[in-house]
C-alpha cells in the first residue's frame, strides 16, 4: 500500500488512512466492468439504479465506461447513521423517480459487505415488476456477509477493513478522496 500524493491537500495526507486502492486501479477497474455491461447488455438499455450517497462517483465513472444507451435512477438508504457498524435496519430515505415495471435493472452500489441493504432492495425491485435486476459493486467484503447475496460486477473483493474515499464516507467525510483508503484505528 501506498501513500497519497505529496501534493494532496491535508485531508488527503491523514495520518489516519492508508491506501488500500489507488486512483488509477480504480478506473482500469471500473472500464473493464463497463465493457462487461455492454457485452451483457448488448440489444437492451438497462437502467442503472444508485444507491445514494456512496456509490454516486462510481456510478459516474461507469456509466461513460457503458457503449450502451442507458438510463439512471437514484435511491437512499440508511443502514449505518453516523457510526462505522451497521444497524441492520434498511430504510428508505429518497426512493426512486420512476416506476420499474419491465425494466432491466443494474443496481449499482458502493460495498457490498452485510448483503442487508442489497438483500433489501433486490426484493424490493422485483415486487415493484422489474424485468432483470443484476448489482454492480465496487467492493465486496465476502467476510461480513450476514445474507446470500451475489454481486454481478465487482471491482475489488477487500479485506474486512473500515474503508473510505471514492464516494464512501466515515460521518460525511472523506467521500471525495480519488481512492480508497482504510481508516487506522
Amino acid at each position: 500500500m501506498q501513500e497519497p500524493d505529496a501534493a494532496s491537500t491535508s485531508e488527503f495526507n491523514s495520518p489516519n488512512l492508508e491506501v488500500l486502492i489507488d486512483s488509477q486501479q480504480l478506473q482500469k477497474r471500473i472500464r473493464e466492468m463497463g465493457a462487461e455491461i455492454t457485452r451483457d447488455y448488448a440489444g437492451r438499455r438497462p437502467e442503472l439504479i444508485c444507491v445514494l450517497k456512496g456509490a454516486s462517483i462510481f456510478l459516474s465513472d461507469l456509466a461513460r465506461s457503458i457503449d450502451l444507451n442507458i438510463t439512471f435512477d437514484f435511491i437512499a438508504v440508511s443502514t449505518y447513521g453516523k457510526g462505522t457498524n451497521s444497524t441492520g435496519e434498511v430504510k428508505i430515505v429518497k426512493d426512486l423517480d420512476e416506476p420499474l415495471e419491465g425494466r432491466n435493472i443494474i443496481l449499482v452500489e458502493d460495498i457490498l459487505d452485510t448483503g442487508l441493504t442489497l438483500s433489501y432492495l433486490v426484493n424490493n425491485f422485483r415486487s415493484r415488476g422489474a424485468t432483470s435486476i443484476r448489482i454492480a459493486t465496487l467492493l465486496n467484503k465476502p467476510e461480513r456477509r450476514k445474507i446470500k447475496v451475489d454481486a454481478d460486477y465487482v471491482g475489488f473483493d477487500i479485506p474486512d477493513k473500515f474503508v473510505v474515499g471514492y464516494g464512501l464516507d466515515f460521518a460525511e467525510r472523506y467521500r471525495n478522496l480519488p481512492y480508497i483508503g482504510v481508516v487506522k484505528v
